[in-house]
């Protein structure tokens, strides 16, 4: 793990999308599979469109692609087929219940699990494509570091990052963190603290992530790395029975502690990212 750190932090990536495009994308993304971040992206998606907000998920984990499943959608075209010029952009993007628009990548495609050139520019030219037309796109990437996730995330000028308090999760969240701060010269990352305990708890894991980031990232850094906290969502069965089901929290228990924090992070995002000069 270490000398894949250390050959991801040699490595600085400068985004080629376009500021103004880049100003409305949000990647979600993780230190390791596993932490909720595909349930959040959607669930996110769909409380931003409840806010009045016109909002696509891009499924951006192109090797191992599950939003649809998530969704309980069954795509015929996908991201692999407007790459490969099968099909038009447009004919790509399905609504998906809970109001907002997805973008759906196939999985298994073993040609997607590194970031080539002819990979790198399509997805730029995707993007192109894409976000003028939207309020807000949310990139749903891979776990990890990888060139793929990397280059993902280096498209959006904000970061979600999501972990639960389990420590392997915030060991890898942290080596993400790291990574980012090195290539991409990142100053702020936002934090999601999924399956929390109780009330406080996300908000003190991110402070004590901070700490660590003090001591050893941004000690004597002429730019330190923040990390805000932007909400916790509780330790829920109603998240068990909507993935179970395939279906929304808005639409199997729009009442439950989980959904409630969701919607509580769409109103943090929209009111701290998207609607500043409202």
């Amino acid at each position: 793990m270490s000398d894949v750190l250390n050959t991801a932090q040699d490595r600085v990536v400068t985004p080629n999308l376009p500021l103004q495009l880049r100003h409305k994308v949000i990647a979600v993304t993780s230190g390791k599979g596993g932490v909720g971040k595909t349930f959040v992206s959607a669930n996110l998606a769909a409380a931003l469109a409840k806010r009045g907000l016109k909002v696509l998920v891009l499924d951006a984990d192109l090797g191992l692609a599950n939003l649809d499943v998530v969704l309980n959608l069954y795509p015929k075209i996908t991201l692999h087929d407007v790459f490969t010029g099968k099909s038009k952009l447009e004919e790509a993007i399905y609504k998906a219940p809970g109001g907002f628009s997805v973008l759906l990548a196939g999985s298994g495609m073993v040609e997607y699990s590194r970031m080539t050139s002819e990979v790198r520019d399509s997805f730029l030219h995707i993007m192109e494509g894409l976000v003028p037309n939207y309020d807000i796109v949310i990139l749903d990437t891979g776990a990890g570091i990888s060139d793929v996730v990397l280059f993902s995330v280096s498209m959006a000028s904000e970061v979600l990052l999501v972990a639960t308090p389990e420590p392997t999760a915030l060991t890898d969240a942290y080596a993400t963190v790291k990574v980012l701060a090195a290539q991409q010269k990142r100053q702020t990352i936002r934090m999601v603290i999924n399956q929390t305990a109780k009330p406080g708890d996300g908000r003190a894991i991110t402070a004590q992530l901070q700490l660590v980031l003090d001591r050893f990232v941004n000690a004597g850094s002429e730019h330190p790395l923040s990390l805000i906290h932007m909400g916790d969502i509780p330790a829920d069965p109603s998240v068990r029975q909507a993935i179970m089901r395939r279906q929304l929290l808005a639409q199997s228990d729009p009442g439950c502690p989980a959904a409630q924090a969701i919607s509580q992070l769409a109103k943090n995002i929209d009111v701290a990212l998207l609607r500043r000069e409202g």
